[in-house]
């Protein structure tokens, strides 16, 4: 059996018998690998075996079962490279191996199986990573809502890595795009909203962003930074709260909404500042920083939309302040029960 041409793809689907490890197991993993091309270099082995660079390596590993799991203008493919990605970068590390990990529906055609493995390997050339090692399991028709990928991920430091625990009082909170948008787009192709063609998911790899950084402004002046993904900006923010025992400011007329998904996310009873993002960074930096950080930020096509929002405050406590235009101040409250569905 061939699963090469469009044709073969339009009419195949997975079966159960593809994840019995007999011949069409093994049709699979060749489907599977010859689509990823360049960007993996597995050698079909039990582990990969990989050059360490340097004294120190960063891992981190990640599941995703978006809904829907192909969208406007990327589908889980695309976030599962990018969200492991940036959670390597963000540490200061750089991305250089993922691990692959599909678990398929019995049913799921395969010409999305081949949507999602391209968008993959399209991504993994834009971080520039390779993928290494990887894992099929085949589940019965409605066990798994199509397919559920895990990604774990490697990186090598060059640098010190970023830590909460060097963010001090006074150091400003800069985002690096929208908020809100992804969330947007999912819930509007689910509801109809149609607000999907103007708000678009800011799903991307961040790594490049990240290096041109740090090539652009002292090290020591990025203290610490995290991707805003599931809990929106307000679970970042609350997070570094908690841990430093300090206050954070947040101007509220400075946050970067866009008009149609402040519209949507008022149509649906939602904060924005709750929404995940899968493109987004929070920045902590030090303040005679902030402009460079900035400027080299919006130097890059992922990081135009970089504003500076708030600081760290010398008030002792873990509260979230909002302070609008004319001063009043108003608190936080993070999110504690599931206000949204499962987007990443």
């Amino acid at each position: 059996m061939t699963l090469t041409t469009d044709t073969t793809l339009a009419t195949q689907r997975i079966q159960l018998d593809h994840g019995t490890g007999a011949t069409l197991s093994g049709e699979l993993v060749a489907f599977i690998a010859e689509t990823l091309g360049e960007v993996y270099i597995g050698e079909m082995e039990d582990s990969a075996v990989l050059p360490v660079e340097g004294s120190r390596i960063a891992m981190t590993t990640d599941s995703f079962v978006v809904d829907p799991p192909f969208f406007g203008n990327g589908d889980i493919g695309k976030i599962a490279v990018c969200g492991t990605v940036n959670d390597l970068a963000v540490s200061g590390a750089t991305p250089r191996y993922l691990t692959l990990g599909l678990i398929l529906e019995t049913g799921l055609p395969f010409d999305h199986l081949f949507r999602v493995l391209t968008s993959i390997r399209e991504t993994a050339r834009e971080a520039g990573v390779r993928i290494v090692c990887g894992d099929t399991k085949v589940v019965r028709a409605g066990e798994a809502d199509q397919l559920y990928l895990n990604t774990s991920g490697v990186g090598f430091f060059s640098r010190e890595p970023l830590r909460m625990a060097a963010v001090r009082p006074g150091d400003a909170v800069i985002v690096s795009g929208p908020l809100g948008n992804h969330t947007v787009h999912l819930l509007s192709i689910r509801e109809g909203l149609g607000f999907e063609s103007r708000v678009l998911s800011d799903c991307a790899p961040l790594n490049t962003m990240i290096e041109g950084l740090f090539a652009a402004v002292p090290a020591e002046s990025i203290r610490s930074m995290r991707d805003v993904t599931r809990g929106g900006l307000s679970a970042v923010l609350h997070e570094y709260a908690s841990s430093l025992g300090k206050g954070i400011v947040i101007d509220t007329p400075t946050l970067p909404i866009q008009h149609e998904t402040a519209m949507a996310a008022d149509m649906l009873g939602i904060n924005p500042l709750h929404c995940a993002n899968e493109g987004c960074l929070a920045i902590f930096v030090d303040p005679g920083a902030t402009e460079a950080v900035l400027t080299a930020l919006r130097a890059h096509e992922y990081g135009r939309h970089a504003v500076a929002i708030g600081e760290i405050t010398e008030t002792d406590g873990a509260a979230v302040i909002l302070r609008d235009a004319d001063g009043r101040e108003s608190t936080l409250q993070p999110l504690r029960g599931a206000e949204l569905p499962r987007l990443c």
